[in-house]
């Protein structure tokens, strides 16, 4: 750690798993967004769709193309990151650069990786907390006007709830994406 080049690589690497998760976050929103255009697009192609029971069905195929191909797409420049920073910072700093390289990431890895797993869950559990009932009372209290004349909250259409559902939204790829490709 005194080695001026080993402490570089040292600090480097422990950024690296930071910015794979940044990577890999971005490539589920990208996903999604892919995913949403194509259901609109199904949607005002076919408004019987909408429609319970109607016996016309989606393009499950497509959307299953669009999840596949941008799952592989989306992974090659997180990938490429993995494999070539240890390759570069050989090359260009040496050996002792690779060391610190490697046990940054490690530590950091390691550490980015339960996190984002254990932050994802709770944001998750958080958000079906709530929908189940669990903060009725604060709910009820905090916005009288999501309980009815019978006295029933309506947590979904609660701000509590519509913040948990948006908390999700980025747990989502934390404990999904993020959190299990660092183990990995």
């Amino acid at each position: 750690l005194l080695d001026p080049l080993t402490f570089a690589g040292l600090l480097v690497g422990s950024m690296l798993p930071y910015w794979f998760s940044a990577m890999t976050m971005k490539s589920v929103g990208k996903a999604a967004n892919e995913m949403v255009i194509e259901i609109k697009r199904q949607f005002d192609a076919n408004p019987n769709l909408l429609i319970p029971n109607h016996p016309d069905r989606p393009d499950y195929d497509r959307c299953i193309k669009i999840s596949t191909d941008a799952s592989l797409r989306e992974m090659i420049a997180p990938g490429a990151l993995v494999m070539f920073a240890p390759i570069v910072a050989g090359v260009v700093f040496g050996t002792k650069s690779v060391t610190g390289l490697l046990a940054g990431g490690i530590a950091s890895g390691v550490q980015m990786a339960v996190s984002a797993s254990n932050t994802g869950g709770a944001w998750d559990n958080a958000k079906k907390y709530i929908g189940k009932g669990g903060l009725n009372d604060l709910i009820a209290r905090v916005e009288p006007d999501v309980v009815n004349e019978l006295g029933d909250v309506k947590q979904k259409k609660s701000q509590i709830y519509k913040a948990a559902v948006t908390g999700d939204t980025v747990g989502d790829p934390l404990k999904d994406t993020s959190g299990p490709a660092l183990n990995i």
